[in-house]
């Protein structure tokens, strides 16, 4: 057998993990982040000062917030629970020993100390969440697409044949919800306000990247017969032209229906794409082609599930559109977003009951098909991931109370202090974000579409370059480390020289 179908064969016929195992590896990000907070205000507990070296920023950002993935999909994947109890292990002893030694100068009663949390004011323009959510996105996303090459990624973690939920199969989902989050209907540009249809007019123009990011991946590949998982998306579809065209189609839509509303338009979009599925010869032809035997002829039979599965990541999206809008309703108290938190929770058991459902009465979760339960599955998902990071982001901001003038990356300011007996540095946010700019989240934040290209083009000259199926675990560590690394330092460095690779 060719290397060439050695490898399509390696990444093939596979049927995923558990979701309860997908939701407790998704814990380790936000506990990741609460870790190097905690270090970086402990830092500043012993030094009176924020740490402003770059280089060091740069390690410990990587050491804290990519290498774990890294290790958890690879050698600690057997006992994959046990990192995300070491982590939290060692953010509940930071937090003890920062409240400890904090007491030992201020004498605060904790009641009082709780009262000032709730009362705090933040950023109202500024939601961490969402640029942490997205980045982490792009980070594992830029780890599985390489690390599934390795004879050490767990199968299970893949993307599945036709049913089942891999860690792979939600990066899709998850990518497509991130999208959505900070979308123009969301963001409300004056622009929009004032015609609908030039904003579309706009978002025709603002795709055309991504188009031709498709059209290149397309001819690179066929240009070098490099290995390919048709099932994915096709023959000649790929992921870059389904977020292309799920954009393009959710801003027309948009254009016709409030956004507000577009929770109900995701919904419609989902049950009724099930519905034919259900009622017709649809879902066959996806999985199985015109001709019961998989056949690839013609354009459709070819790209079958790159172009049905439109469907369902439109419904996707628009659900996060909704989600989007409900996040940026001005919010400036602790109590407003633990009640947000609390409507999340609520949601995500409604949404997690229907997924049960769904998957007993109508249909297991298909990536392939992008059906209901895949859609309930990501969206449920996405939800329980960022409730994670808000609860996160708190645990930083009561952190901060704690100790006055820390300052942590990608972590909610204060914009007043509250009105107690008990004083806390204000952090206006007056003053710019250079100071805490200082941080890999914000430097693939920055570049986000040309972290995951670089991600992409270097996963593809590590394959054409080594035998990656055949390699050893010390081997399979270093190559994706070095790999990680590389992608960071480079995000990195265009960040702390101000560039934007942005030309549309």
């Amino acid at each position: 057998m060719s290397q060439k179908l050695l490898k399509e064969a390696f990444i093939s016929n596979l049927n995923g993990t558990s979701v309860l195992e997908i939701s407790i590896g998704l814990t380790l990000a936000p506990l990741c982040i609460a870790c190097r907070g905690l270090l970086l205000i402990l830092y500043y507990l012993h030094n009176g000062t924020s740490l402003h070296s770059r280089k060091y920023h740069l390690l410990l950002d990587f050491t804290v917030l990519v290498a774990p993935f890294v290790i958890i999909c690879t050698v600690l994947s057997p006992v994959f629970p046990l990192l995300p109890i070491t982590v939290g292990a060692i953010c509940v002893g930071l937090f003890y020993k920062i409240y400890n030694q904090r007491n030992c100068c201020i004498r605060t009663p904790l009641k009082q100390i709780v009262h000032d949390f709730l009362k705090t004011n933040l950023e109202p323009n500024y939601i961490p969440s969402i640029t942490v959510f997205r980045v982490y996105i792009n980070i594992l996303t830029a780890i599985n697409i390489l690390a599934v090459d390795f004879p050490q990624y767990p199968r299970r973690y893949a993307k599945t044949e036709n049913y089942g939920t891999g860690a792979m199969d939600f990066g899709v989902g998850a990518f497509i919800f991130g999208n959505a989050l900070v979308c123009p209907e969301v963001r409300q540009k004056p622009s929009m306000v004032q015609s609908k249809f030039s904003c579309l007019a706009k978002q025709v123009l603002s795709v055309w990247p991504l188009v031709l990011l498709g059209l290149g991946r397309l001819i690179s590949v066929k240009s070098v017969e490099y290995h390919e998982h048709f099932s994915e998306y096709g023959v000649h579809w790929n992921f870059f032209f389904t977020l292309a065209v799920v954009r393009l189609t959710a801003s027309l839509v948009l254009t016709l229906f409030p956004a507000n509303k577009s929770w109900i338009v995701g919904m419609f979009l989902a049950v009724f794409y099930q519905l034919i599925l259900d009622t017709t010869h649809l879902k066959m032809f996806v999985l199985y082609g015109s001709d019961g035997k998989d056949t690839r002829v013609g354009f459709l039979n070819a790209n079958r599930e790159g172009v049905f599965s439109l469907l369902g990541y439109l419904a996707i999206y628009m659900a996060s559109v909704q989600v989007g809008l409900y996040l940026l309703k001005r919010r400036t108290l602790v109590k407003d977003w633990i009640e947000v938190i609390c409507f999340f929770l609520l949601t995500t058991f409604i949404l997690f009951l229907f997924l049960y459902m769904s998957q007993v009465y109508i249909d297991p979760v298909s990536r392939r098909i992008a059906n209901l339960s895949f859609c309930i599955w990501t969206v449920a998902q996405c939800l329980t991931f960022f409730i994670w990071f808000l609860v996160t982001d708190l645990i930083l901001v009561f952190t901060k109370l704690l100790v006055n003038g820390s300052r942590v990356p990608c972590c909610w300011n204060f914009t007043q202090p509250p009105n107690t007996n008990t004083k806390h540095e204000l952090e206006p946010t007056s003053i710019k974000r250079k100071g805490l700019s200082i941080c890999i989240i914000n430097a693939i934040d920055r570049n986000q579409l040309v972290f995951f290209l670089l991600a992409n083009v270097m996963t593809g000259i590590v394959n054409m370059t080594l035998d990656t199926i055949h390699s050893n675990t010390p081997f399979t560590l270093f190559v994706l480390h070095l790999y990680m690394f590389t992608n960071c330092l480079f995000m990195y460095t265009l960040h702390a020289k101000n560039i934007t690779l942005k030309w549309w």
